[in-house]
């Protein structure tokens, strides 16, 4: 049973009679209809599942793996269909007290560059060039461990050396037995294809890679092997599912702006995530008058797809507890306080800026609360250093609350200044939003790996090496201006955001350096100093401020594996890619 928080989905209409109280149904008639029958579902809607598995596959035969690809189109999963399952799942545990009332499992798919080059002749028109280079060849420009040569180092998939990766399937499910069913079933057609009449076809296709990812068990559902809480802040999307124009895709949760869905999740023009839809105008003055052009692959066929980027990280749990406890024990403090202030949320996901120096759960678990802040600005002090249980919206823009190297500000600033803002001026905190929100990914990631025993406050080593990580995946329209330039010019940045550090200097120096929990040294030739450098701020147990820069000798996040692909509509799946 799903015991994963559904966080950010759509949720049913209230039908006649019924009182919707904590929805505000604000009709949005100049905002697209989505044509979610013809998307496919993990895109918007989210499988949101406790059991996941990646399969790669290439293509040894197109003319067979079309013949192939048509018999399973009927088995992938649309937006249609996922958006009302995630309504009735979270409709039966709210009414019921309890999950397992409804469950389903789902299949999507998509292909990388080369992948789509043996099943269409007209693939070089797709206009995204890291797309087409592939997330191999793109490694070493990502700060990733590469060779003399830059060929990445201990990839075990989507490597030069491992077997290609022309497709992957997604496949999702509640339950653990039917995720394996639905993976017997398409391995048994790779291996044992028939034709209509039982005659024995080549699937065209060999198995390359497979593996499982899972939700983690109680008490850590829902979190990363690290202990934090995963998938909280997720862009909210305009656009309608149906022709009413109250059947929105991301209800409007917060009746004191109507341009977001929660309080706090900004909405966003769905052709930053899929194509053929407008997306945000990177010109604006103004997130409220932010809508764009219509986003286009390059062909009309890509319309209604969208980029896939899939990044297997491999997480170090022992060394990084082992960090937070030494320097909780230099700074006289709580190692999950350092955690907290690396990451910019504690383990329940409540965000320091909001509880700055204690975790808050009943904060962490409210959707409606728990991403309800922003940094620019500031709260006053409440008789001491720093003010817990502020009242959003909550500020932060000294980084005391929420340093500016945490993980949660460097991947998304909110309404920092940022470079975007076009310097100092009257513009440039709206500025520096707008241009902060063409840079957002849905993401769908799942842990893999057992769980480690390991802690905060008790760092416990595996007796044997344990590979544990994440399966990350996020869907995007630009692979250069979302996934890259995110994890280039924010997370493996030290001096990023320099703009929103200048004026709240300590001893002199710009608080920054890079994201703790992602970012990775541009020393990454073998034999690389892969040292990182970072300052946080915190109170210790003697109610003292601290600050300090921080040395991280070593990763704790290493890729292991990865790809860039597309995933193409229903009718691209018909009509193009099966022809």
């Amino acid at each position: 049973m799903t015991q994963q928080i559904i966080r950010e989905a759509p949720a049913p209409e209230p039908l006649e009679g019924q009182q919707a109280n904590s929805f505000f149904y604000v009709p949005a008639p100049n905002e697209p209809i989505l044509n979610v029958n013809n998307i496919q579902g993990n895109i918007l809607g989210g499988f949101n599942k406790d059991y996941q598995a990646l399969l790669f596959l290439e293509i040894e035969n197109p003319n067979a793996f079309k013949h192939w690809l048509k018999s399973q189109i009927n088995f992938i999963a649309t937006a249609s269909e996922v958006i009302a399952f995630n309504r009735l799942f979270k409709s039966a545990r709210q009414r019921r007290g309890r999950e397992g009332t409804v469950k389903a499992t789902w299949v999507n798919v998509a292909f990388s560059f080369e992948g789509l080059k043996k099943l269409t002749n007209d693939a070089d028109s797709f206009k995204d060039e890291s797309f087409k280079a592939g997330l191999a060849a793109r490694a070493a420009d990502l700060n990733d461990p590469v060779d003399k040569n830059g060929k990445p180092i201990g990839w075990v998939v989507g490597g030069p050396d491992n077997g290609k990766v022309d497709v992957v399937f997604i496949i999702a499910s509640d339950e653990r037995a039917d995720l394996l069913a639905e993976i017997s079933r398409i391995l048994e057609s790779i291996v044992a294809f028939t034709d209509g009449k039982g005659n024995a076809k080549s699937s065209g296709a060999r198995i390359t890679f497979l593996e499982e990812g899972a939700n983690l068990p109680a008490p850590l559902s829902g979190h990363e092997h690290f202990g934090n809480l995963d998938g909280i802040s997720q862009p909210g999307i305009r656009g309608r599912v149906a022709d009413n124009p109250k059947d929105l895709l991301t209800p409007r949760q917060n009746p004191e702006n109507k341009n977001q869905g929660k309080p706090g999740q900004d909405l966003l023009w769905p052709g930053e995530f899929v194509f053929g839809y407008e997306g945000q105008d990177n010109d604006a003055k103004k997130l409220e008058h932010s809508k764009g052009q219509v986003v286009s692959a390059g062909l009309h066929w890509a319309n209604d797809g969208s980029y896939l980027v899939f990044r297997r990280l491999r997480q170090d749990v022992y060394k990084f507890h082992k960090f937070l406890n030494d320097i909780a024990v230099d700074l006289d403090t709580d190692a999950r306080k350092v955690s907290a202030k690396l990451i910019g949320r504690w383990p329940s996901g409540a965000p320091t800026v909001r509880t700055p120096e204690e975790d808050a759960p009943s904060l962490g678990n409210d959707d409606n609360a728990n991403n309800d802040f922003e940094f620019n600005g500031d709260d006053p002090p409440d008789g001491k250093f720093f003010k817990n249980d502020v009242v959003p919206p909550s500020k932060d823009a000294t980084g005391l609350r929420c340093p500016f190297i945490a993980h949660t500000r460097k991947t998304y600033p909110r309404n920092d200044k940022t470079p975007g803002g076009g310097g100092p001026g009257p513009e440039e905190i709206d500025r520096s939003e707008v241009t902060t929100q063409t840079h957002r990914l849905l993401r769908r990631g799942i842990p893999y790996g057992p769980v480690s025993p390991s802690r905060p406050n008790n760092p416990l080593q595996d007796a044997n090496f344990v590979d544990r990580g994440l399966h990350f995946l996020a869907y995007q329209t630009s692979i250069v201006e979302q996934f890259e330039f995110v994890t280039k010019f924010w997370a493996n940045n030290p001096n990023f955001s320099e703009e929103a550090a200048k004026g709240h200097e300590f001893e002199g120096k710009l608080t920054l350096g890079h994201d703790p929990i992602i970012g990775q040294s541009e020393n990454n030739k073998p034999n690389g100093d892969r040292t990182r450098k970072f300052f946080i701020h915190l109170e210790d147990d003697q109610n003292q401020p601290q600050t300090k820069e921080l040395t991280a000798p070593e990763d704790w996040v290493i890729p292991t594996g990865g790809g860039y692909f597309f995933a193409p509509s229903i009718s691209a799946l018909k009509e193009v890619l099966t022809k």
